[in-house]
């Protein structure tokens, strides 16, 4: 039968891939156009950040340049911000957008925002079942498809779901935090930021990608292994 030669669940795996990748095709698209544009403050990434951190009364947190392209991060437990070179020393209103979300972390970090530290609490979890989950299943499946084992493999695999659902809110909102912040005008006029607004929304897309990407990977996993094997 062509179901021996292909898998009909794999086409989860490849709905999952497209979205991923035209989620990412997306943002840099997005990010591309609006780096065109120069802020009228003529404020840098890293400028804009310090300003945003300042304002939010926040002194412990260093910014500092790193390698690579749309790199930015913010480490909660080093206080640290990273702004990428695309970032650091642009003036576009892009740029100033993806340092400002970066602040809105570091905000919520200040703040004690409890989904942040619902997310930072679930990177062990997450982490162990990316990289568990398979191979017990794997192992599950050898052992004459040993259930136990393998709705355990699949538990496991549903904690990076889990970890990805939850930090779509706290992308979202350092999204709106930023976005707050920037409203005041004294680093974006009132048209720039939408700009802001639209590079934003772009980058959150690829978090919402990410986590249907991962649903789709659980089902599969589910649709493949989750029921009862009848031996006989």
């Amino acid at each position: 039968m062509f179901y021996s030669f292909f898998d009909p669940t794999y086409l989860l795996v490849i709905i999952g891939l497209v979205i991923s990748m035209a989620a990412s095709g997306y943002v840099n698209r997005t990010f591309r156009h609006y780096d065109s544009y120069r802020s009228q403050s003529n404020t840098t990434g890293s400028d804009a950040a310090r300003f945003i951190l300042s304002q939010s009364g926040i002194n412990d947190v260093g910014v500092q340049g790193i390698s690579g392209d749309l790199t930015d991060n913010y480490n909660g437990q080093t206080k640290i911000l990273s702004l990428s070179e695309s970032t650091a020393n642009s003036t576009s209103v892009a740029a100033i957008g993806v340092a400002a979300h970066e602040c809105g972390h570091a905000v919520q970090d200040h703040v004690n925002y409890w989904p942040m530290r619902l997310r930072t609490a679930l990177v062990p979890a997450a982490n162990l079942g990316s990289t568990a989950s398979l191979p017990i299943i794997i192992v599950g499946v050898l052992l004459s498809y040993n259930q136990v084992l393998i709705h355990l493999g699949i538990l496991l695999f549903s904690l990076a779901l889990l970890f990805q659902l939850v930090t779509l809110p706290v992308e979202f909102n350092a999204s709106r935090r930023a976005l707050k912040i920037l409203s005041d005008g004294q680093v974006l006029t009132r048209d720039e930021v939408p700009m802001v607004r639209k590079v934003l929304v772009a980058a959150a897309l690829t978090y919402v990608a990410a986590a249907l990407s991962t649903f789709l990977q659980l089902l599969r996993l589910v649709l493949l292994f989750g029921g009862n094997r009848d031996d006989d």
